[in-house]
Protein backbone atom coordinates (compact mmCIF):
# COMPACT_ATOMS: atom_id res chain seq x y z
CA UNK A 1 0.00 0.00 0.00
CA UNK A 2 3.10 2.13 0.95
CA UNK A 3 4.64 1.50 -2.70
CA UNK A 4 0.97 2.94 -4.30
CA UNK A 5 1.40 5.80 -2.30
CA UNK A 6 4.72 6.74 -3.12
CA UNK A 7 3.90 6.11 -7.26
CA UNK A 8 0.45 8.22 -6.33
CA UNK A 9 2.66 11.58 -7.22
CA UNK A 10 4.61 10.48 -10.30
CA UNK A 11 0.86 9.41 -11.77
CA UNK A 12 -0.28 12.39 -10.83
CA UNK A 13 2.56 14.91 -12.27
CA UNK A 14 1.67 13.65 -15.70
CA UNK A 15 -1.35 15.79 -15.98
CA UNK A 16 0.23 18.61 -14.49
CA UNK A 17 2.98 19.02 -17.35
CA UNK A 18 -0.07 19.35 -20.16
CA UNK A 19 -1.83 21.81 -18.00
CA UNK A 20 -0.86 25.57 -18.45
CA UNK A 21 -0.29 28.21 -15.68
CA UNK A 22 0.39 27.26 -12.50
CA UNK A 23 -0.24 24.21 -11.13
CA UNK A 24 -0.93 24.46 -7.18
CA UNK A 25 -4.40 26.80 -7.49
CA UNK A 26 -8.09 26.21 -7.22
CA UNK A 27 -8.41 27.04 -10.59
CA UNK A 28 -6.95 24.23 -12.07
CA UNK A 29 -9.43 20.91 -12.77
CA UNK A 30 -6.33 18.86 -13.01
CA UNK A 31 -5.21 19.93 -9.52
CA UNK A 32 -8.75 19.37 -7.90
CA UNK A 33 -9.21 16.42 -9.42
CA UNK A 34 -5.65 14.95 -7.97
CA UNK A 35 -6.76 16.24 -4.92
CA UNK A 36 -10.30 14.53 -4.81
CA UNK A 37 -7.92 11.28 -5.83
CA UNK A 38 -5.65 11.64 -3.32
CA UNK A 39 -8.71 11.96 -0.81
CA UNK A 40 -10.29 9.46 -1.86
CA UNK A 41 -7.38 6.89 -1.99
CA UNK A 42 -6.69 8.33 2.03
CA UNK A 43 -10.26 8.09 3.01
CA UNK A 44 -9.79 4.04 1.44
CA UNK A 45 -6.72 3.40 3.46
CA UNK A 46 -8.10 5.23 6.41
CA UNK A 47 -11.15 3.11 6.58
CA UNK A 48 -9.15 -0.20 5.81
CA UNK A 49 -10.97 -0.78 2.42
CA UNK A 50 -8.33 -2.35 0.77
CA UNK A 51 -7.75 -4.90 3.58
CA UNK A 52 -10.87 -5.45 3.52
CA UNK A 53 -11.14 -6.03 -0.03
CA UNK A 54 -7.77 -8.36 0.25
CA UNK A 55 -9.67 -10.02 3.17
CA UNK A 56 -12.88 -10.82 1.25
CA UNK A 57 -11.19 -11.50 -2.23
CA UNK A 58 -8.85 -14.10 0.17
CA UNK A 59 -12.18 -15.48 1.77
CA UNK A 60 -13.25 -15.84 -1.57
CA UNK A 61 -10.19 -18.16 -2.93
CA UNK A 62 -10.68 -19.74 0.20
CA UNK A 63 -14.29 -20.81 -0.89
CA UNK A 64 -13.48 -21.33 -3.81
CA UNK A 65 -10.41 -23.84 -2.80
CA UNK A 66 -12.98 -25.47 -0.27
CA UNK A 67 -15.67 -25.93 -3.65
CA UNK A 68 -12.51 -27.22 -5.58
CA UNK A 69 -11.95 -29.20 -3.29
CA UNK A 70 -15.77 -30.73 -2.45
CA UNK A 71 -16.06 -31.04 -6.29
CA UNK A 72 -12.55 -33.20 -6.24
CA UNK A 73 -13.51 -35.36 -3.63
CA UNK A 74 -17.15 -35.45 -5.30
CA UNK A 75 -15.42 -36.55 -8.69
CA UNK A 76 -12.82 -39.33 -6.96
CA UNK A 77 -16.28 -40.80 -5.46
CA UNK A 78 -18.40 -40.73 -8.75
CA UNK A 79 -15.38 -42.47 -10.31
CA UNK A 80 -15.58 -44.75 -7.51
CA UNK A 81 -19.16 -45.40 -7.53
CA UNK A 82 -18.87 -45.42 -11.63
CA UNK A 83 -15.98 -48.77 -11.26
CA UNK A 84 -18.01 -50.26 -9.02
CA UNK A 85 -21.16 -49.97 -10.79
CA UNK A 86 -19.10 -51.11 -13.86
CA UNK A 87 -17.64 -54.22 -11.99
CA UNK A 88 -21.18 -55.37 -10.65
CA UNK A 89 -22.40 -54.56 -14.97
CA UNK A 90 -19.81 -57.00 -15.84
CA UNK A 91 -20.62 -59.68 -12.88
CA UNK A 92 -23.95 -59.34 -13.67
CA UNK A 93 -22.96 -60.00 -17.47
CA UNK A 94 -20.55 -62.84 -16.60
CA UNK A 95 -23.94 -64.25 -14.43
CA UNK A 96 -26.30 -63.91 -17.11
CA UNK A 97 -23.75 -65.93 -19.28
CA UNK A 98 -23.47 -68.41 -17.11
CA UNK A 99 -27.08 -68.77 -16.84
CA UNK A 100 -27.47 -69.30 -20.53
CA UNK A 101 -24.62 -71.42 -20.82
CA UNK A 102 -26.08 -73.52 -18.22
CA UNK A 103 -29.27 -73.50 -19.82
CA UNK A 104 -27.69 -74.46 -23.09
CA UNK A 105 -26.25 -77.59 -21.31
CA UNK A 106 -29.48 -78.43 -19.51
CA UNK A 107 -31.86 -78.39 -22.53
CA UNK A 108 -29.26 -80.60 -24.36
CA UNK A 109 -29.06 -82.95 -21.87
CA UNK A 110 -32.45 -82.86 -21.27
CA UNK A 111 -32.68 -83.36 -25.26
CA UNK A 112 -30.54 -86.74 -24.70
CA UNK A 113 -32.30 -87.66 -21.96
CA UNK A 114 -35.63 -87.36 -23.90
CA UNK A 115 -34.23 -89.07 -27.22
CA UNK A 116 -33.37 -92.24 -24.52
CA UNK A 117 -36.45 -91.99 -23.35
CA UNK A 118 -38.23 -91.97 -26.18
CA UNK A 119 -35.67 -94.58 -27.93
CA UNK A 120 -36.86 -97.18 -24.89
CA UNK A 121 -40.20 -96.46 -25.35
CA UNK A 122 -40.20 -97.21 -28.34
CA UNK A 123 -38.32 -100.56 -27.83
CA UNK A 124 -40.99 -101.53 -24.95
CA UNK A 125 -43.65 -100.80 -27.61
CA UNK A 126 -41.98 -103.13 -30.58
CA UNK A 127 -42.15 -105.24 -27.42
CA UNK A 128 -45.14 -105.43 -26.67
CA UNK A 129 -46.24 -105.50 -30.19
CA UNK A 130 -43.94 -107.98 -30.87
CA UNK A 131 -45.43 -109.45 -27.98
CA UNK A 132 -48.89 -109.61 -29.47
CA UNK A 133 -48.11 -110.27 -32.53
CA UNK A 134 -47.17 -114.05 -31.39
CA UNK A 135 -50.18 -114.22 -29.03
CA UNK A 136 -52.32 -113.72 -31.28
CA UNK A 137 -50.59 -115.58 -33.86
CA UNK A 138 -50.59 -118.77 -31.32
CA UNK A 139 -53.86 -118.25 -30.84
CA UNK A 140 -55.02 -118.09 -34.14
CA UNK A 141 -52.96 -121.46 -34.97
CA UNK A 142 -54.24 -123.15 -31.37
CA UNK A 143 -57.91 -122.01 -33.30
CA UNK A 144 -57.11 -123.71 -36.15
CA UNK A 145 -55.77 -126.56 -34.32
CA UNK A 146 -58.90 -126.79 -32.68
CA UNK A 147 -60.94 -126.04 -35.30
CA UNK A 148 -59.17 -129.21 -37.41
CA UNK A 149 -59.67 -131.30 -34.91
CA UNK A 150 -63.12 -130.94 -34.63
CA UNK A 151 -63.17 -131.11 -38.09
CA UNK A 152 -60.86 -134.58 -37.81
CA UNK A 153 -63.09 -135.79 -34.95
CA UNK A 154 -65.97 -134.87 -36.96
CA UNK A 155 -64.98 -136.43 -40.43
CA UNK A 156 -63.63 -140.04 -38.20
CA UNK A 157 -67.29 -139.95 -36.32
CA UNK A 158 -68.90 -140.26 -39.83
CA UNK A 159 -66.25 -142.45 -41.19
CA UNK A 160 -66.09 -144.61 -38.56
CA UNK A 161 -70.02 -144.90 -38.22
CA UNK A 162 -70.48 -145.40 -41.98
CA UNK A 163 -68.14 -148.34 -41.35
CA UNK A 164 -68.70 -149.54 -38.63
CA UNK A 165 -71.25 -152.09 -37.19
CA UNK A 166 -72.46 -152.87 -34.01
CA UNK A 167 -70.75 -155.65 -33.12
CA UNK A 168 -67.53 -154.19 -34.08
CA UNK A 169 -68.68 -151.14 -31.95
CA UNK A 170 -69.53 -153.31 -29.00
CA UNK A 171 -65.94 -154.88 -29.50
CA UNK A 172 -64.14 -151.46 -29.31
CA UNK A 173 -65.96 -150.33 -26.07
CA UNK A 174 -65.27 -153.64 -24.49
CA UNK A 175 -61.56 -153.43 -25.40
CA UNK A 176 -61.44 -149.38 -24.09
CA UNK A 177 -63.30 -150.34 -21.01
CA UNK A 178 -60.64 -153.37 -20.43
CA UNK A 179 -57.94 -151.02 -21.29
CA UNK A 180 -59.27 -148.17 -18.43
CA UNK A 181 -59.43 -151.21 -15.84
CA UNK A 182 -55.73 -152.20 -16.81
CA UNK A 183 -54.52 -148.84 -16.20
CA UNK A 184 -56.97 -147.46 -13.19
CA UNK A 185 -55.55 -150.98 -11.30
Amino acid sequence: MKKLLTLLPLVAATPALAATGPFISLGNTDFIVLLAFILFVLVLVYFKVPGMIGGMLDKRADTIKAELEEARALREEAQTILASYERKQQEVKDQAAQIVEHAKTEAAEAAEQAKIQIAESIKRRLAGAEEQIKSAEAAAIKEIRDTAIAAAIGASKEVIAKKMTATEANKLIDASIGEVEAKLH
